[in-house]
């Protein structure tokens, strides 16, 4: 008996998807539950479990295919069997062409046997996600070669001009062949290797001078909505600046505390969602949105937040943050953040936000113009945080510095409450204490 493998429902407004790959391959054996195709919506990916155990027998979308709700994609049979496989089912391998299980023919009988592969690990680095906050223990430390300490007889064997050159570059002497007698490197060494040609990059040498991918579904929907912001709203930016040092003492002072009573570390993403919430209740055209010609007020607030993925852009929502306390909201997030990073997000996660925060600061970003999250009205860009010389009660001194960026649609929000909501953000991260007291 065999089981129809169908696309599920895939969420509000979505009617259909692409085939972005089979995890498994006909002819391989299932279990019930397990992830047997990955789909790509325009918003997330969902992997579409096996009904029953058994084998997968038929597969009738190939990977790219677009299908819609409802539509047949294989077959598992529960009394199925591997030898059961067809020869116009058995791929043709081609040279250097990788498979995760591959189905090889025994010339010496006429059953084909199957070979599992060895998964190799993954070792791309995990894409960097804006809600997360980057630690000195989190940054990655350059890998250093080690090498044999220089005997000052070495050192004396390079001439002075030679000692300058390699003291200024950095250039380690053990890698260079000098052309001198007993190997001594001298100047002119030096100058041809810093005149040599650099290697072409390991892309091009990969896969050419071009290369053409057709765009995912994800990639095309978020290059279509954020043109449909810039057309469609009234886009203008402000900007303010904002002194962390207060923020900074206060998470040093209780981290350990924090991080023993509610088992998570106290970030500065909870401050951010604290003084928002304060903002938007302040000042609620920036949580509303436009229909026709007509405003909704949401007097709700449900926060968005840009996430950076391998696959693209998401924005997952934090709901109701004005009901969450600072430990609840970096939980929260950081669930949020693990969703995104597995590609376990739902349409669920998606819907519903009001307003939108950035945080490019995780990737170096000094200052930019966050566009909006349609139908939203505003979006709140956070930067790095760098030590600058500011003013303070007459003196000049070195103070964390981050630099703040509001993006909203001039539509319904004026300059007045658009600079006003800014420097609300502000003073509220400046003085911490005024969002444990409400004020």
């Amino acid at each position: 008996m065999s089981e129809k493998i169908v696309v599920p429902a895939l969420g509000e407004s979505i009617t259909e998807a692409t085939v972005a790959k089979w995890l498994k391959n006909t002819g391989d054996t299932v279990e019930a539950d397990e992830p047997i195709v990955e789909l790509e919506t325009d918003k997330v990916n969902l992997e579409v479990p096996s009904p029953v155990k058994g084998v997968l027998t038929e597969i009738n979308s190939k990977d790219g295919s677009v299908v819609e709700v409802g539509a047949l994609l294989g077959l598992v049979s529960e009394n199925g069997s591997v030898g059961s496989v067809k020869k116009e089912e058995i791929k043709k391998i081609e040279p250097n062409q990788k498979e995760d299980n591959v189905i090889k023919l025994d010339p010496s009988k006429k059953e084909p046997k199957i070979f599992e592969e060895k998964k190799t690990e993954n070792t791309e680095d995990e894409p960097l996600i804006l809600t997360e906050e980057i630690t000195e223990e989190e940054v990655p430390k350059p890998k250093i070669e080690k090498s044999e300490p220089k005997t000052n007889t070495e050192s004396q064997t390079l001439s002075p001009a030679v000692r300058k050159i390699v003291i200024e570059n950095k250039i380690d002497i053990n890698s260079v062949q000098g052309s001198g007698k007993d190997g001594r490197v001298l100047k002119g060494d030096l100058i041809s290797l810093m005149g040599a040609n650099p290697q072409p990059a390991e892309r091009k040498v990969k896969y050419g001078q071009e290369e053409r991918i057709k765009m995912t579904r994800l990639r095309q929907t978020i290059a279509k909505r954020l043109k449909q912001a810039q057309e469609n709203a009234a886009l203008l930016t402000t900007f303010n600046e904002v002194d962390m040092t207060n923020i900074m003492e206060m998470r040093k002072e209780n981290q350990q505390d924090f991080q023993s009573r509610y088992g998570i570390k106290l970030g500065f993403m909870s401050f951010f969602v604290k003084a928002c919430v304060v903002a938007l209740k302040n000042f609620p055209a920036v949580n509303a949105e436009i229909d026709g010609d007509e405003i909704i007020y949401k007097n709700y607030y449900n926060l968005s937040f840009a996430v950076g993925t391998e696959k693209g852009l998401v924005v997952p929502v934090l709901r109701n943050a004005d009901e969450l306390s600072f430990a609840d909201i970096e939980k929260n997030i950081k669930n949020i953040s693990e969703k995104a990073r597995d590609g376990k997000l739902t349409i669920e996660d998606l819907q519903g936000g009001t307003f939108t925060i950035s945080n490019g600061g995780v990737y170096g970003s000094m200052l930019s113009t966050p566009i909006l999250n349609l139908p939203q009205s505003g979006v709140l860009g956070m930067h790095n945080i760098v030590d600058r010389p500011i003013v303070v009660d007459g003196e000049i001194k070195i103070r964390p510095i981050m630099y703040l960026a509001l993006s909203y649609d001039h539509r319904i929000i004026d300059g007045k409450e658009s600079v006003s909501f800014l420097k609300m953000v502000k003073e509220n991260l400046e003085d911490p204490r005024r969002l444990f007291l409400d004020i």
